[in-house]
């Protein structure tokens, strides 16, 4: 039977947008479908207001790999954007991430000698109550962190925000999820330790559509409500949904942290000053506000457009009919994974791909070279 297409993309983030991409250069035949009403998955942006609004969350692409670089670079060209958050506990600002600034407005310390004293009574403390309780290896997030980075830190600007992101006690958090803070002991506010960063400019629906240029691509199209017709259509299918999902939950659901996102337009040029502000105190429902204009317009530019669109997210605990964001990858759902991952790899005819599909969080440029490397392994193979 003469098949319509070589691959059949379900959905158009960036596993599918960059897998479809390289199949459509080596001339093989691609469709891709997307549920939504739009292209480009959680990357997509709205414009309101002259401002590119990250509709799904903010993005910002960094990455130390060249060639990652290089090739989301020769769809689009990138802004110069440099991530330097801010946390505001209860009123008091602390720059982000734990750095000389921080502890400057923690303690008052101005040397990293003075700074390094502090932490490092901090950790001791830690460790001897580890000790006392009969245990020299943490076994919850609390106990990690406080290792980590000791109690000051940890109360203002970890507990909080982890508790609300995660909808969880910290000490019922395991370990794991913070395995390293990163500690500089410079004044270096640059979030990011990669040799590249950056956001599209004009946007990320600018590289979705460079990505997608040429391809057929189908939005408001579920998989799921006519699978059996969608499959009919191509050789091989590359599947970047929640894989329980398609193995109709066989194994049971896993589980999903999702965000809630309330968006303001203000009149006003300059809201926070910041395109990231993070509230770490339990107190505040909202983990963050994002002003979006400071992503791509800088300096006096921000004064070019007189209002601004800021968005409060709010990290929730994920029920069927959401969106599905970031994967828990505690015991339980790692096994029931592990299940659906088994079946996965008996598939012949279907490439399982990016972070719904693999149960896994991935940054932006991770999902891009996983699915270059993927599309490059299979286009060999035909």
């Amino acid at each position: 039977m003469h098949l319509q297409y070589d691959f059949l993309v379900v959905g158009s983030g960036l596993y599918g947008a960059t897998f479809a991409h390289e199949a459509h250069k080596c001339g093989l035949r691609c469709l891709v479908i997307e549920k939504r009403p739009h292209l480009g998955g959680n990357v997509y942006c709205e414009e309101v207001e002259g401002i590119h609004v990250h509709k799904y969350g903010a993005h910002i692409f960094h990455t130390s790999n060249e060639s990652v670089w290089n090739f989301v670079n020769s769809i689009v060209s990138f802004n110069r954007y440099t991530n330097s958050p801010i946390a505001n506990y209860n009123g008091e600002l602390y720059n982000l991430p734990f750095n000389m600034n921080t502890f400057y407005q923690m303690w008052g310390v101005k040397t990293p000698r003075e700074a390094q004293v502090i932490i490092e009574a901090q950790r001791q403390e830690a460790l001897d109550l580890m000790k006392s309780q009969g245990h020299l290896e943490p076994t919850n997030l609390e106990e990690q962190a406080l290792l980590l980075v000791g109690r000051d830190i940890y109360e203002k600007l970890i507990k909080g925000y982890t508790e609300k992101q995660w909808g969880r006690s910290c000490v019922d958090l395991p370990a794991f999820i913070i395995k390293r803070l990163p500690v500089r002991l410079t004044f270096d506010n640059n979030y990011f330790n990669d040799s590249y960063q950056g956001i599209p400019i004009g946007g990320y629906n600018n590289l979705v559509r460079g990505l997608l240029s040429g391809i057929e691509t189908r939005v408001n199209s579920d998989f799921f409500e006519n699978r059996a017709y969608w499959e009919s259509l191509a050789h091989k299918i590359v599947y970047t949904g929640p894989i329980d999902q398609y193995y109709e939950y066989q194994y049971g659901h896993l589980q999903y942290r999702t965000v809630r996102f309330e968006s303001e337009i203000y009149d006003v040029p300059n809201f926070q000053g910041n395109a990231v502000i993070n509230y770490t105190g339990k107190e505040i429902p909202y983990t963050r506000i994002i002003e979006h204009k400071h992503f791509e317009l800088f300096g006096n530019d921000i004064n070019r457009i007189g209002k601004t669109v800021v968005t409060k997210e709010y990290s929730m605990e994920w029920q069927p009919g959401m969106e599905p964001y970031y994967p828990v990858n505690d015991t339980r759902n790692n096994e029931i994974y592990a299940k659906y991952r088994h079946l996965a790899e008996k598939e012949e005819h279907v490439i399982f791909g990016g972070r719904l599909a693999e149960y896994k969080y991935y940054d932006m440029a991770p999902v891009i070279e996983r699915a270059l490397s993927d599309a490059r392994t299979f286009i060999k193979e035909k």
